[in-house]
């Protein structure tokens, strides 16, 4: 049933006769419309029936309100949806948050049951690496010990070795084994040898492992390791690289007990108990640093760095921290300002030779920049330096030997110079005490390529040995050569003799020149004739080998009447005498004038130091009749 019907059948009917209801007859029409109309709205409401165009005035607007309230339900609708779909999102979001966090939470849980289990594992380990640690440190002491002992034994024989070796007394060697034994049980070495062989490492059997300052008396051998040092420093051939070996080992010895001290120290104030001390042995972070290797690294570290003032360590936090460091500081300068003066004397006595030549030859330049010498002549002069220096001939031999005792000097003499002396045809057949002195006598000399050694006509004052090199015998143009001398060869032993007869006399008669760079022995006449005084019959042979000499070469007057005396030498020589004698007196005059001062002012210090006993001693003089 729609609403038209309705309204037709129930509704329109009341309004054909309302009860008491008046109203003008012109606007009753309107009013019965308007009324209708309302209640048809009404009932459309109420009905739910679509409405009629004949029934609603503004067809479009009602439409237009029904599309609204249809759209807005729609809107509520969905929102209300949309509201329950996020609150169910929500929902599910809070349910799978709190499933997440709790499957974290039991993740979490297992990890952590999983950290312990490996803590606990990892404390296993480290327990057994303790354990191991500790074995193998107690296996390193048993071999240290048994080191020890071996070394104690090694020691004893050598104390045993040490009564062997005699000793001086009175210039004479002992060579008693029981002197040798009293002598050595009375010396405070034997002392020192003793509390150094003590076995102190039975201790570690009642203490343990942890005191090793047990073995404290094992430093009591220094003295042994010094007199090794002392020992193979005099024996070796390489003093100077010995000694700065010598003084690294010292360097090392002193950190590395430096680096004891400091590990020690930390130990009794507690690892760890602040930045300046070792760190903490049980630290999970570093485990590394309760290694022994890394202990002793850290240490030396730390004691090289603080004992040679270069890097920087943390500040110390305690007062006991500061004096250590302080005193580590003082130590280190003093050390190592000794031991870096040492090293710097080592280096410049191991070049001194090489600095005295170099100053010797920059005076010799300075010297020919003033004088002016010529470029070439200049060059010549730094070659023939050039060449001593490369080939070792830049040391006096006579500087060098003059600390020597003289039958010392005699024995290096003879080993060096004996050979080149005998093949001189005059002295083959000389006493063996005239050699050994002409050998002291011997000068090295070294000549350039082109000087001339001797010249013709020249006075003879020196005979030459060619050790090295070769001279020529050359012509008086200085370019034709009639001999080449090799070493070995000699000249110049006839005008050094003086030889009655002689035609040249002690004239040069040939022109000798070097032609490279020739190491010669020059024996002066000198020389030889003061050598000569002592061996009257070694002098008359070698005359007569000088005249055979000169008589194969012709060079001899046999004719007695030119062979005249020589009375001017006999002069010359008796005054060279008269002239010492003077010399002599004039020296004792002095000095027995000297003596009677000395004398006379001792005397007269006793007089004011002791004037009663010197009282007392002339009054006993008197009455003694002295």
């Amino acid at each position: 049933m729609t609403c038209k019907s309705y309204f037709n059948y129930f509704i329109a009917p009341q309004f054909k006769e309302p009860v008491g209801l008046t109203c003008n007859p012109k606007y009753e029409t309107k009013t019965r419309e308007v009324i209708s109309t309302l209640i048809k709205i009404t009932c459309c409401v109420c009905f739910r029936c679509p409405p009629q165009s004949s029934l609603l005035v503004n067809r479009n607007n009602s439409n237009n309100n029904e599309e609204e309230d249809k759209e807005k339900k729609q809107k509520k609708k969905k929102e209300k949806k949309e509201k329950k779909e996020k609150k169910e999102k929500k929902k599910k979001e809070k349910e799978e948050k709190e499933a997440k966090e709790k499957e974290q939470e039991k993740q979490k849980e297992k990890e952590k049951e999983k950290e312990k289990e490996k803590e606990k594992e990892k404390e296993k380990e480290k327990e057994k690496e303790k354990e191991k640690e500790k074995e193998k440190a107690k296996e390193k002491d048993k071999d240290n010990i048994l080191q020890t002992h071996c070394f104690t034994v090694v020691i004893v024989c050598m104390c045993c070795i040490f009564f062997l070796p005699g000793y001086l007394e009175q210039g004479l060697m002992v060579k008693d084994e029981k002197l040798l034994q009293e002598n050595y049980i009375k010396s405070f070495q034997f002392r020192l040898d003793f509390l150094s062989m003590v076995p102190t490492d039975i201790f570690y059997f009642v203490l343990g492992l942890d005191y090793p300052e047990i073995r404290i008396n094992k430093l009591l051998r220094i003295g042994r390791l010094m007199e090794f040092f002392t020992r193979t420093e005099t024996k070796t051939n390489y003093p100077n690289i010995f000694r700065i070996g010598n003084l690294i080992m010292y360097i090392l010895i002193i950190i590395h007990w430096n680096a004891c001290l400091f590990f020690s120290f930390s130990k009794s104030i507690g690892f760890g108990a602040d930045d300046w001390v070792y760190p903490a042995l049980d630290d999970p972070d570093e485990p590394a640093f309760g290694e022994p290797m890394r202990k002793y690294a850290f240490s030396l570290y730390w004691s090289t760095l603080t004992l040679t003032t270069i890097g920087e360590t943390p500040p110390p936090a305690l007062d006991s921290e500061f004096l250590f460091h302080v005193v580590d500081f003082l130590v280190g300068v003093l050390i190592f300002a000794t031991i870096v003066g040492n090293i710097a004397t080592m280096i410049s006595n191991m070049n001194a030779a090489q600095a005295q030549f170099q100053a010797r030859i920059d005076n010799i330049k300075q010297y020919m920049q003033v004088r002016k010498v010529s470029k070439e002549l200049e060059l010549r002069v730094i070659k023939w330096f050039d060449y001593l220096w490369n080939n070792g001939k830049a040391q006096d031999e006579r500087e060098v030997l003059r600390y020597l005792p003289d039958k010392l000097r005699a024995e290096i003499a003879i080993q060096v110079h004996m050979d080149t002396l005998k093949k001189v045809r005059i002295f083959a057949d000389c006493e063996a005490g005239l050699l050994i002195q002409l050998v002291l006598k011997l000068r090295p000399q070294v000549f350039s390529p082109g000087d001339y050694i001797c010249k013709k006509g020249d006075i003879g004052r020196e005979m030459y040995i060619i050790k090295d090199g070769k001279l020529a015998v050359v012509a008086d143009d200085g370019v034709t050569q009639f001999v080449v001398l090799g070493s070995g060869s000699y000249f110049g032993e006839i005008s050094i003799l003086n030889i009655k007869g002689s035609k040249a006399g002690n004239r040069r008669t040939a022109n000798i020149r070097s032609i490279g760079y020739s190491d010669l022995f020059c024996l002066s006449k000198d020389d030889l004739m003061e050598s000569l005084t002592e061996y009257p019959d070694a002098k008359a042979m070698l005359e007569e080998k000088g005249r055979q000499i000169l008589m194969k070469d012709g060079l001899i007057d046999l004719d007695p009447a030119n062979i005249k005396p020589e009375v001017k030498e006999l002069e010359e020589k008796v005054t060279k005498l008269y002239s010492t004698m003077e010399l002599m007196q004039l020296k004792l005059k002095k000095i027995l004038g000297n003596y009677k001062n000395a004398g006379t002012a001792l005397r007269q210090r006793i007089n004011l130091y002791f004037p009663s006993n010197i009282a007392t001693s002339e009054s006993t003089n008197n009455n003694a009749g002295i």
